[in-house]
C-alpha cells in the first residue's frame, strides 16, 4: 500500500516518523511492504531527517496524494484533515483511505473509506503498534455484523451495486437474516446473519457471488469474482472491433460478464496479435502466452482441428490455453467459433473465504 503521512509541528514530526517505522513492514497475508512518504507543513520549520517539506498550499499536497496514493495519513487535528480532504471526495469505491491521529499518538481515527479503502483495516494496526485508542465509527464494526464491502475486498470479488450493498447491510443491522449462494466454493462458516440459499428462494435479501448479475433478481447483491481465463485464437489481421464484438457476443450468450474476466490466452504465435493486444488493453486484462508444445500437453478432451494442427503445430488453441492459463481450471465454455475467431473459457478453482 503507497501510504503519504503529514504532519504540521515539531512534535508531530516525531509520530509521524514512528509511523512510518511502525507500518512499513508486510501484513499479514500480504508480503509487500507499505511504501510510505512523509511530509511536514510547517512555516520556518526545517523538518527531521526523512520528512520532506511541503513547499505549496496543503490543498495542492492533498490533491496530488488523492492521485498517487491507496491511504493518506494527518498527524494533526481532524478539522484540518477534514477541510483538506473536502475538495476532492468522490465516493467509497473511488478515495483513498484516510486517517488522523493527534500528534502525541493518542487517538488514531478512521475518517474515510474504512471498508472498501482499508482505512479501519489500517487504524486497528497504526493504533495497536502505537499504543493508541482507534476510533471507527462504522456502524457494521460497532455492531460486529458482517461486512459485505469488507468482505468482497477480501476475496477480490467486484460490487456490482453499491446501493445493494448498502441495503445488505441496513438489513443485517436491523437483524434481518440474509440469504447467501456462491458459483465458488466456500471456507469457514457463514457468519451470523447469512443463511445458505441452496437453491431456494431468498426470504428477502440476498448476496450472489456470480459470473454474471442475473438483471431478473430484485433485492440480491451480486458479487463478481475475477476467476474466468478466455482462451482465443484467431486469424491474422483480424480487426480489433470484431474480435470484441464475437467475444462480447460469445460471453454474453454464455451468462459471463467481462468484468468475470481475469486474463486471456493464446498461443505465442498470436503475442503480436494487434487485436488481441488492443481488447486486452482496453478491458486492463493481461495477455500470455504459450508454445505450441506447452499447449499440447495439457490434459483434457478438446476439440480437435487438423487445420489449426498443420498451421500452429497444436490441434486446438483456445480450450487448451483457457485451461493452461487457469491452471487446470473447469472448462464453462467450449470452443466457439465465427468469422475466424475462437474463444473458449475455464474457471479458476477459487474459493470464497469467511474469517
Amino acid at each position: 500500500m503507497k501510504i503519504g503521512v503529514i504532519c504540521f509541528t515539531a512534535r508531530g514530526c516525531r509520530t509521524a516518523l514512528e509511523l512510518r517505522e511502525v507500518l512499513t513492514g508486510p501484513e499479514e497475508g500480504d508480503p509487500q511492504e507499505n511504501q510510505i512518504r512523509v511530509w511536514c507543513k510547517k512555516k520556518d520549520f526545517i523538518p527531521p531527517k526523512g520528512i520532506e517539506r511541503v513547499e505549496g498550499s496543503l490543498r495542492e499536497w492533498t490533491g496530488q496524494q488523492f492521485e498517487r496514493n491507496e491511504a493518506l495519513i494527518f498527524v494533526g487535528a481532524t478539522g484540518i484533515a477534514v477541510r483538506a480532504i473536502a475538495p476532492f471526495l468522490e465516493g467509497k469505491t473511488k478515495d483513498p483511505a484516510v486517517l488522523t491521529v493527534d500528534e502525541l499518538g493518542h487517538f488514531v481515527i478512521s475518517l474515510v473509506s474504512g471498508h472498501l479503502g482499508g482505512a479501519n483495516e489500517l487504524c486497528r494496526r497504526a493504533a495497536e503498534k502505537l499504543g493508541a485508542v482507534p476510533v471507527i465509527t462504522t456502524a457494521t464494526d460497532l455492531n460486529r455484523q458482517f461486512a459485505v464491502d469488507v468482505f468482497a475486498k477480501k476475496n477480490g470479488l467486484q460490487i456490482h451495486s453499491m446501493e445493494a450493498a448498502k441495503m445488505i447491510s441496513a438489513r443485517l443491522l436491523e437483524g434481518d437474516r440474509v440469504a447467501f449462494e456462491s458459483c465458488l466454493a466456500l471456507e469457514g462458516e457463514l457468519p451470523p446473519g447469512l443463511y445458505w440459499k441452496q437453491g431456494k428462494k431468498a426470504e428477502g435479501w440476498s448476496i450472489s457471488v456470480a459470473l454474471c448479475p442475473g438483471e431478473e433478481k430484485e433485492k440480491c447483491l451480486f458479487l463478481i469474482p475475477r476467476a474466468v481465463v478466455l482462451g482465443i485464437g484467431c486469424r491474422k489481421g483480424k480487426s480489433p472491433e470484431e474480435l470484441e464484438q464475437f467475444v462480447l457476443e460469445t460471453l454474453e450468450k454464455e451468462n459471463i460478464s467481462i468484468r468475470a474476466v481475469k486474463k486471456v490466452c493464446s498461443i505465442d504465435l498470436k503475442a503480436e496479435e494487434q487485436a488481441l493486444l488492443q481488447f486486452c488493453r482496453k478491458y486492463g486484462l493481461p495477455f500470455e502466452t504459450f508454445t505450441a508444445e506447452e499447449l499440447k500437453k495439457t490434459g483434457g478432451d478438446f476439440a480437435s482441428s487438423a487445420f489449426v494442427n498443420s498451421r500452429v503445430g497444436v490441434d486446438n488453441v483456445c480450450e487448451r490455453s483457457a485451461v493452461l492459463g487457469s491452471g487446470g481450471g473447469k472448462r464453462i465454455l467450449e470452443k466457439t467459433a465465427g468469422s475466424g475467431i475462437t474463444v473458449a473459457a475455464a474457471l479458476e478453482d477459487g474459493r470464497i473465504r469467511f474469517e
